[in-house]
């Protein structure tokens, strides 16, 4: 992987471990003293666009619980230019002042929220989803913040990076769809709600949530959907996985369409973020289903995929 260009502070790199699975990064080692975060770093891919600057409060809002280092982003396509450029200059001239350009964006882009000097700069060229995931896991990321962009989501929502970092990344995904409207509650808010099934990978989601809640001191609770007369079997399935899993969280039993019962329950308890789980990937398959999918899309809050 090449990367083109980073500006941060004098004497500072771009770390990089060789750890291919960055799920377990939100959990939290307690000492004597205090909890040391395992959220350190955070990834946050920008584009220039409306959503993405919409965002930098949230991004803001998560550096400050966990104490993480912020870094930026930009994927910029090499190869873009029109026919009027190439007859003029050479198309090694017009790659050339394409990365000029979107170097000086990006080394201009939400310095007051984060400085050059404390949050390092990322250029590089490429597929955008494909080289997100490849520097989230090259420089041992542990969070990928993004918006959704809402629009395209919903129209080309196979298409879109926001969908393919979802499927790619290995460190957990973190995106919303309203910041452009909403602001972020404050940090004495936090509540927290995980959509938890009763899956073989739902002890790993639960155990997840549970530490991260509990590293940024949020009010966690677990919502599950099932049918109609299965509720009293759901309950104790679930109090069995959560003595597993070490959780003590707050159960919501819903009933009917699983997607409209868990935003419905999600909303009802004034949720921060919902919490979701995605399918570890096994071959070719990639991590998100279709649930995840439209839970993404069309939460009212942040949804944090893990």
């Amino acid at each position: 992987m090449e990367v083109v260009g980073e500006r941060c502070a004098q004497g500072s790199n771009l770390h990089v471990d060789q750890q291919t699975s960055r799920s377990t990064a939100l959990i939290f080692c307690k000492t004597s003293a205090a909890a040391v975060a395992l959220i350190e770093k955070i990834l946050f891919p920008v584009d220039f666009s409306p959503s993405c600057a919409a965002i930098a409060p949230y991004v803001k809002r998560a550096a400050g619980l966990f104490g993480s280092r912020v870094t930026l982003v930009h994927v910029f396509d090499l190869a873009s230019h029109n026919g009027f450029e190439l007859y003029v200059r050479s198309a090694g001239e017009v790659a050339d002042d394409h990365q000029s350009i979107a170097q000086d964006k990006l080394d201009s882009f939400l310095t007051s929220d984060f400085p050059l000097a404390t949050c390092p700069r990322i250029l590089c060229s490429g597929e955008a989803a494909a080289r997100i995931a490849e520097i989230a896991r090259a420089g041992g990321f542990d969070l990928i913040m993004m918006p959704t962009h809402a629009g395209r989501f919903r129209r080309m929502l196979l298409g879109s990076t926001t969908a393919k970092v979802l499927d790619d990344a290995d460190c957990p995904v973190w995106t919303t769809e309203h910041a452009e409207t909403e602001t972020p509650r404050s940090l004495n808010h936090r509540v927290w709600v995980c959509a938890i099934g009763l899956s073989p990978d739902s002890e790993r989601v639960l155990r997840l949530a549970n530490r991260a809640a509990a590293a940024a001191g949020a009010e966690l609770s677990l919502i599950h959907v099932t049918h109609d007369g299965a509720e009293n079997n759901a309950h104790q399935r679930l109090d069995e996985l959560q003595k597993k899993a070490g959780s003590q969280a707050t159960v919501h039993i819903a009933t009917g369409p699983v997607k409209k019962a868990l935003l419905d329950s999600a909303t009802r308890s004034a949720a921060d973020a919902l919490i979701i789980g995605r399918t570890p990937r096994t071959g070719t398959v990639g991590r998100i289903r279709d649930l995840a999918y439209s839970l993404v899309r069309d939460s009212p809050f942040p949804v944090l995929s893990i």
